[in-house]
């Protein structure tokens, strides 16, 4: 062998040694997390800094928000009326759209009858029907009726109005009843028992699925008519059986 491929094959050797030696050295090296530090628990992100911006809300301020009443009665104010008292009010502020006894102008809802009609192919969802608290049927009286005089009802007048109503669906007997904060949670509706709390999360689970399909799930569904063409919302009872 020359001397100069000796040169050659004594670099590689060292080349060769030198790797392993050097990892080695740098594993040594880097620092290992000591038993204290792998322990350590994380700590809470900082709290939001306050930027100097409005203010707590005042109680006065949060009443006036606060103005829905609970199926239970929570939220009712003082006040009382009698179906007599709300009989003029609803002839005067109301039978525009609802009719004289409630039985609906045109297309806007009708109010009075239609108990036993749930099950039908096209149920009158009236007051008596279907409503199942009474107090709620004050609340929406006191916060959206009338029809574009929202809120303009007082206490009284709402309470008035929900025993006309109350008594059209034959729930209050006697038109003088008085009707107040102490007792519309007591009145029992008919169809009191006819809801029941959203099972979805059993009766549905079927259908879920973790990984939905996002993209390329199947064929794009075909269009067969629009709702304007067909009419879905027939004058007559007569209407599509829906299942």
């Amino acid at each position: 062998m020359s001397r100069s491929l000796s040169l050659i094959a004594g670099l590689a050797a060292a080349a060769l040694v030198a790797v392993p030696l050097t990892g080695a050295i740098a594993e040594k090296a880097a620092p290992k997390p000591s038993k204290a530090a792998a322990t350590k628990t994380v700590a809470p992100p900082p709290a939001p800094v306050k930027l100097g911006l409005g203010r707590q809300a005042l109680p006065e301020e949060i009443h006036a928000w606060d103005t829905d009443v609970r199926p239970d009665g929570v939220g009712l104010p003082p006040g009382k009326g009698t179906a007599k008292e709300g009989d003029a009010l609803f002839q005067e502020k109301c039978s525009t759209c609802h009719g004289e006894f409630g039985e609906g102008v045109g297309r806007y809802p009708v109010l009075s009858g239609g108990v036993g009609t749930l099950t039908a192919d096209r149920p009158d969802k009236t007051v008596g029907s279907y409503w199942p608290d009474a107090t709620t049927v004050y609340d929406y009286i006191s916060r959206a009726m009338p029809f574009g005089n929202a809120r303009s009802l007082t206490a009284d007048e709402a309470y008035a109005l929900t025993a006309y109503l109350l008594n059209m669906s034959d729930v209050i007997k006697d038109p003088d009843f008085e009707l107040n904060q102490g007792n519309l949670a007591k009145v029992k509706m008919p169809n009191a028992d006819g809801f029941y709390l959203d099972d979805r999360e059993v009766s549905e689970k079927q259908f879920w699925n973790k990984n939905p399909c996002m993209t390329n799930c199947g064929p794009a569904p075909k269009v067969i008519g629009r709702a304007i063409s067909v009419d879905v919302t027939p004058d007559e009872k007569a209407g599509p059986r829906v299942d």
